[in-house]
């Protein structure tokens, strides 16, 4: 009989510390998630806020947009290495510039 006491004790204990340790570990995951949540929200958020306060790119002298003097930019690069004709440089240049 004390034999069979005993593995019922530690049954007992252990089934008990099985449910302790699950509900802690529901309990964190529940607390983890919810700050999770908060934050995610404070960036999206501050992302929004960014958003609605950026402006357009702003036109270099000559009203030419930053993008556009980014890609003759590399159209030059391109041209320099050989990879464009002068003929095909000139046409993306004027697709560029709108013209």
């Amino acid at each position: 009989m004390g034999l069979l006491r005993g593995v019922a004790r530690t049954a007992v204990v252990a089934g008990t510390a099985t449910a302790v340790s699950g509900r802690v570990q529901r309990r964190q995951a529940m607390k983890f998630a919810d700050r999770d949540a908060q934050t995610a929200a404070r960036q999206q958020e501050a992302y929004q806020a960014q958003m609605a306060s950026s402006q357009p790119p702003a036109a270099a002298p000559g009203g030419i947009s930053t993008e556009a003097l980014e890609r003759l930019k590399e159209l030059g690069a391109l041209k320099e290495q050989g990879i464009l004709t002068e003929q095909e440089f000139q046409a993306q240049k004027a697709k560029v510039l709108g013209n």
